[in-house]
């Protein structure tokens, strides 16, 4: 549902059970919630702090080139 989200955690090498910690819930949440939606603002402003990403790219239920204040040097 959250392409973005998953690109941005493969990116930063984040497994979804480093994730689900950071946001004090279990994997099999953060699973769920990664396909079916749901989260809390709270979680929504974690994540985006994490990746430091804006809530239109994180969260756009379709793929979306990272802005390029998200992308490394070394990968530009």
């Amino acid at each position: 549902m959250f392409p973005n989200l998953d690109a941005e955690q493969a990116r930063n090498g984040h497994s979804n059970t480093f994730v689900a910690n950071q946001l004090g819930i279990s994997r099999q949440s953060l699973e769920k919630k990664k396909k079916n939606g749901g989260f809390k603002l709270a979680e929504i402003n974690i994540l985006l702090s994490m990746y430091d990403s804006n809530l239109e790219y994180l969260f756009s239920s379709q793929k979306m080139t990272a802005p390029a204040a998200l992308i490394p040097a070394q990968a530009v």
